[in-house]
């Protein structure tokens, strides 16, 4: 078994494996590191010109497209390691960057997953949107992170270069436990995409395991890889997910009211997309909460299981406040 598996899913991905797989290679690869492919059935040439390029990284084939949960969670059950970096295809890497992530998990039993600073592939002086310098969610549950809120990003100044606890990690470049990540059955395939890592991170940190933000090793993301960023299917599974992870995760005290606040909050997005004519991304939400109620059965026996593991129900990395009123109306550009 080797110590660190660096698995990339992909899906129909040629253009990005063509542009960053040498780089991942080799500022990746030793006697402790492996990369590995896991494809979700792609329809492009991806399979043959990682095979014909390099012949030496295992691939494993899916006989369909199971989205991020899904692929992930069938192909690490096939890769023995220690330690797991899934990591994104859109990804530039720097010299040395998995050392820093391993380290912090083998100095800390405690920790169970940890991400690296995620910086921007077109603007490097920029963080990137998905991940930046670590996740965090508010009192109801809308994920932001260090370095970036909503559509706002900040420019590195040094600004978060200690390592610190966060809520969750990002799935762009998330190092694992593969300890932890099986002990909790890994994603919950419901999620398909989007905030799945987010789940994971819960999850864990209801057991009393930490997640932390490791600044010392940084990649660079494109982003948007597989859906554009107003994709009215992409709305649609950000909000049902929201609702799935909520409903999951909170403490019985909690969800009640805060799954009425965040209906209240999501008919007022849903407002605004048809005051700006974008029917399609306005129906997603519909979509959204329909499903969402179609899927509470299924939702409240995993709560019933959830539970029964939690050993912790409070974590300081929740933000008490509400970031729709601190960006929206407060005009905040960060919160820390």
């Amino acid at each position: 078994m080797i110590e660190t598996a660096v698995v990339i899913l992909n899906w129909n991905g040629l253009s990005f494996l063509q542009k960053f797989l040498k780089n991942i290679i080799e500022k990746t690869e030793d006697k402790n590191t492996a990369v590995y492919i896991i494809d979700n059935s792609s329809t492009d040439s991806s399979i043959s010109y990682i095979n014909e390029t390099y012949p030496h990284i295992p691939i494993i084939q899916l006989n369909k497209n199971y989205g991020f949960a899904g692929g992930y969670n069938r192909g690490l059950e096939n890769i023995e390691a220690e330690f797991y970096i899934l990591l994104n295809s859109d990804i530039e890497v720097t010299e040395n960057w998995t050392k820093p992530l391993t380290k912090a998990l083998k100095n800390d039993s405690t920790i169970a997953a940890c991400m690296p600073k995620i910086k921007s592939y077109y603007e490097k002086e920029y963080f990137e949107y998905a991940g930046a310098a670590g996740g965090f969610i508010d009192k109801f549950g809308y994920p932001f992170c260090h370095g970036r809120l909503f559509n706002h990003r900040e420019k590195d100044m040094g600004q978060y270069e200690s390592q610190t606890n966060i809520f969750w990690a990002s799935g762009a470049a998330m190092c694992i436990r593969s300890k932890a990540f099986k002990e909790i059955h890994g994603f919950d395939e419901d999620f398909f995409a989007h905030m799945e890592e987010i789940d994971v991170c819960w999850r864990l940190k209801n057991r009393g395991y930490s997640i932390q933000y490791i600044p010392s090793s940084t990649i660079y993301h494109i982003g948007g890889g597989t859906l554009p960023k107003e994709n009215p299917f992409k709305t649609y599974l950000n909000f049902r997910n929201n609702l799935f992870l909520l409903y999951k995760n909170l403490t019985h005290e909690k969800l009640r009211t805060t799954l009425f606040i965040r209906r209240t909050l999501d008919i007022i997005a849903y407002l605004s997309f048809v005051a700006k004519l974008d029917f399609k991304n306005a129906h997603a939400i519909i979509s959204a909460h329909r499903d969402f109620t179609k899927a509470i059965p299924t939702l409240k026996q995993k709560r019933i299981e959830l539970e029964q593991n939690r050993k912790v129900s409070n974590h300081p990395e929740v933000y008490s406040k509400s970031i729709i009123i601190q960006a929206f109306i407060c005009r905040k550009k960060k919160l820390y």
